[in-house]
């Protein structure tokens, strides 16, 4: 008896021992089961691929918007011209006349403000081949108008070819000669003006979008820009420019020696916006003298 109970013992043991030790096996195989199935790293990567894919389309989406915002005028963005390095700008009191044999005495030369000819340049995307007069000039500015002067010496062939097309034809912009100019291309729009050195500049076109026909920086944006009267401004002949410095009688920054517009400078009714071409001015009445600004 004793020696089967022992025997029975020993057996229990045995067998216990060998439950504990196949489940010990199995754990540990289904642990190595466990430890040896791949990550998923295609599935990651992929994932990580589509996020990434999609962060650069927002972005690249964002900065297109705000690229193209950024130069529209608006109540909340009055001068874009902000987002440009290089622009100088500077007050100038508005409606300040002067005669046909009156100088004015500008502080900035090519000048973008100040006292000017009653009678404004032709602005309707004229490429005036010759230097013309800087009074008349820079009342074609207060109108709303981006003039683009060069150096006739250093712009020539496919670079003043290209600044060319950004004018012909164009509402609100001029191109001249300036002789003299101390930077081959100068851009100016009233109170505002920005000296280059190559016409492959991409500021030109964020210039003229940001000031032309900027009705919060022009004093009168949208007043005509062809010729009142062909008479006093003539397109084909029109007043040359003087490079010799004005002299003690020429009228003074502040306005000394000028007279105010008589009509206060307003903006016409109906004024055409920049994208738009000018109407043709109505016949004049016989004897009617044309109107020294609107």
């Amino acid at each position: 008896m004793a020696s089967g109970t022992k025997s029975k013992g020993a057996s229990g043991s045995r067998g216990k021992g060998s439950s504990a030790k196949g489940k010990s096996v199995r754990a540990a195989r289904s642990a190595s089961v466990v430890a040896k199935k791949p990550k998923p790293w295609g599935t990651i990567i992929a994932v990580i691929g589509v996020l990434l894919l999609a962060g650069g389309v927002f972005t690249y989406a964002f900065m297109q918007i705000n690229e193209k915002t950024k130069w529209v005028v608006s109540d909340d963005n009055r001068d874009p011209s902000q987002n440009i390095p290089g622009v100088e700008r500077k007050e100038y009191a508005q409606g300040q006349h002067v005669t046909a044999e009156q100088r004015v005495a500008y502080d900035q030369s090519p000048p973008f403000g100040g006292p000017h000819d009653g009678v404004w340049a032709d602005c309707t995307g004229v490429v005036y081949p010759t230097a013309v007069r800087n009074e008349n000039m820079v009342h074609a500015l207060e109108h709303g108008t981006v003039w683009i002067a060069y150096n006739p010496e250093q712009i020539k062939d496919a670079a003043l070819d290209k600044l060319k097309t950004k004018v012909e034809g164009q509402q609100y912009m001029m191109l001249s000669p300036y002789p003299g100019l101390d930077r081959p291309i100068s851009l100016q729009s009233w109170g505002h003006r920005l000296k280059l050195d190559s016409a492959d500049d991409t500021r030109i076109d964020d210039f003229i979008k940001s000031l032309r026909g900027n009705q919060y920086q022009n004093p009168e944006p949208g007043g005509r820009c062809d010729a009142a009267d062909p008479t006093a401004f003539n397109v084909s002949s029109p007043p040359p420019f003087v490079p010799e410095p004005p002299g003690a009688d020429a009228v003074k920054m502040d306005g000394t020696g000028a007279q105010t517009a008589p009509s206060g400078a307003p903006v016409p009714s109906g004024a055409v916006p920049p994208s738009e071409p000018a109407p043709a001015p109505a016949p004049a009445s016989s004897g009617a003298a044309a109107p020294p600004s609107q």
